[in-house]
């Protein structure tokens, strides 16, 4: 049975496998998470116990290679929302840049703690997180160089950035309330 059900996938892939990844990357705008989503929808059509049986196994798969595309496109429109909520904070009274000129004494000062609680953030992050997030903030680069270097997707590292953005957040939000104590 297991044989049948490789064949049967193995044949496919091969017939609508391009054709897949094609269409995939014309909704995400991007081949490698298209080839990547192609994969998982593979995957799923083996976890069925019998797909050799589905009526319409190419119409199965392209709705669930749909649906992950969805769900690739929500996290990236969330994580791209996030990221701008990001750059629009700026706390009131206080210069954009802590080390403008006039900057008072107290400013400093909590510019300090705030960059010790990222850092300490930082370092409680798991590797890949941390890498992700370092490669993109301290060195620039953008995602699709940060997926290649690090030999995962573009959507991984979009996950990684996120949740050490989170992180970073979460500590900076527990900060400024012990301040407020």
């Amino acid at each position: 049975m297991t044989r049948e059900k490789d064949k049967f996938i193995a044949d496919l892939v091969a017939e609508h496998g391009v054709l897949l990844e094609r269409y995939l990357a014309r909704k995400l705008d991007n081949p490698e998470d298209a080839a990547e989503l192609a994969q998982e929808a593979y995957i799923r059509l083996h976890r069925l116990e019998q797909p050799e049986n589905l009526d319409n196994a190419r119409a199965f798969l392209f709705q669930v290679a749909t649906n992950l595309a969805t769900d690739q496109l929500r996290r990236r429109q969330l994580h791209f929302r996030f990221l701008r909520s990001e750059k629009s904070q700026v706390v009131d009274g206080e210069p954009a840049d802590v080390n403008a000129a006039g900057a008072s004494p107290e400013q400093i000062l909590g510019a300090r703690q705030r960059l010790k609680a990222i850092n300490q953030a930082l370092e409680e992050l798991p590797f890949k997180a941390k890498q992700a997030f370092l490669l993109h903030r301290q060195n620039g680069m953008p995602y699709s160089a940060i997926a290649e270097q690090m030999q995962v997707s573009v959507s991984s590292v979009e996950k990684y950035i996120l949740q050490a953005l989170r992180h970073c957040r979460s500590k900076l939000a527990a900060q400024d309330n012990k301040d407020d104590e």
